[in-house]
């Protein structure tokens, strides 16, 4: 057997490993959401307008990999209950410009409170020496799912 055939059939245990373990946290995390009577794509969408700022529907809906029809709806469901405002783009007559409200905002800072002090509760679990592989393990897991 020649070592890139080892090294593939390492790197494919990994990638179920990995796979298994990132699902069952995501899956954990999720379940600490406080009930905010939010679908995961609405919550998407107001982090992504969160962190980013305001933006067209049509690049939110890009930044979320989904069609723009789906996230005019989305919106149309956030603003409904007033979590974002629209306001009219500054140069193109067509389009509008969506920002999260000071209420969304409060929203999703508790709900991010609650779910990193849980995964907090959780490190205070680990050795010292799970703790620096995590850190350094963190970086190397943003750039796998960078562009």
């Amino acid at each position: 057997m020649s070592y890139a055939n080892d090294m593939t059939r390492a790197n494919g245990a990994l990638a179920s490993d990995l796979r298994i373990a990132v699902m069952r946290l995501a899956r954990r995390l999720r379940a600490e959401r406080a009930d905010l009577d939010l679908s995961i794509t609405q919550l998407a969408a107001l982090a992504s307008l969160e962190r980013n700022g305001p933006s067209t529907l049509g690049i939110l809906a890009a930044m979320e990999r989904v069609q723009p029809p789906s996230m005019t709806r989305t919106i149309a469901g956030l603003e409904a209950r007033g979590l974002v405002v629209r306001s009219p783009h500054a140069t193109d007559g067509r389009q509008v410009v969506v920002e999260v409200t000071d209420e969304a905002r409060s929203i999703l800072r508790a709900d991010r409170r609650r779910r990193e002090a849980w995964l907090a509760q959780r490190l205070g679990t680990l050795t010292p020496e799970d703790l620096t592989a995590l850190r350094e393990v963190a970086p190397i897991l943003e750039r796998l799912v960078a562009e």
